[in-house]
């Protein structure tokens, strides 16, 4: 899955003039695009997906979703080690959440 994160600009630097950002996603730091939006600056929050900031986001927005996603196990998903999840499920140690397997845990997601 691949999703549009919130994530919070810690530092901005130009590349072989590109300017790019390093973004902090709840505890995860990347490298992130910022040519599409060239006025954000160090503190600011933006959405981001596959590595560009799309959308300014303001600082209330960006904590409720990323607590969401944590919570949701969303973050760990699309930030975690996929060597260390592969490893995971190969050894038949895949979890599932209490009432995947008669879909409660969905419907409680969706609430």
């Amino acid at each position: 899955m691949c999703l549009a994160v919130p994530g919070k600009v810690l530092g901005i630097e130009d590349r072989d003039g590109t300017r790019m950002a390093t973004v902090d996603f709840g505890g995860v730091v990347k490298e992130v695009c910022l040519e599409y939006l060239p006025d954000l600056q160090v503190g600011e929050y933006a959405i981001v997906h596959v590595g560009f900031a799309l959308q300014r986001l303001d600082e209330e927005s960006a904590r409720k979703t990323l607590e969401l996603f944590e919570n949701l196990g969303i973050l760990q998903e699309e930030f975690g080690d996929p060597w260390e999840l592969a490893a995971t499920e190969a050894n038949g140690r895949t979890e599932q959440p209490a009432g995947a397997e008669d879909g409660t845990a969905v419907q409680e997601a969706k609430r």
